[in-house]
């Protein structure tokens, strides 16, 4: 899917996923194949998931971020999440993510 933009960067044992796009029920399952895929073939010790170019995010994201969680927890790696704005954060915040025992998120 055209929409579905992310970069990865890898240093060291950490695979950095830097989204580039809104995430919804359109433009999740694209993303969440893209970083499975690559924790599949990278194997990091580390997930940073870069939402800094997110503007906008739904339920689906919520479903992104576990899932990710529940994958890389699966590979023995953890999760950071990173760049998150003021109305993701209070998503985030309503949501109780923070409380998956491999997940971090960094505050601004």
């Amino acid at each position: 899917m055209e929409n579905d933009r992310i970069v990865f960067m890898q240093r060291n044992k950490t695979l950095i996923a830097c989204i580039g796009c809104e995430i919804d029920h359109h433009t999740a399952k694209g993303l969440r194949e893209q970083i499975d895929r690559q924790l599949f073939i990278k194997k990091p010790d580390t997930l940073v998931l870069d939402f800094g170019s997110v503007r906008f995010m739904d339920s689906s994201g919520l479903a992104l971020i576990i899932g990710r969680a529940e994958t890389a927890r699966a590979l023995s790696a953890s999760v950071r999440l990173v760049g998150l704005s003021e109305p993701l954060m209070k998503l985030l915040a309503l949501s109780g993510i923070e409380k998956i025992k491999n997940l971090t998120v960094e505050h601004n």
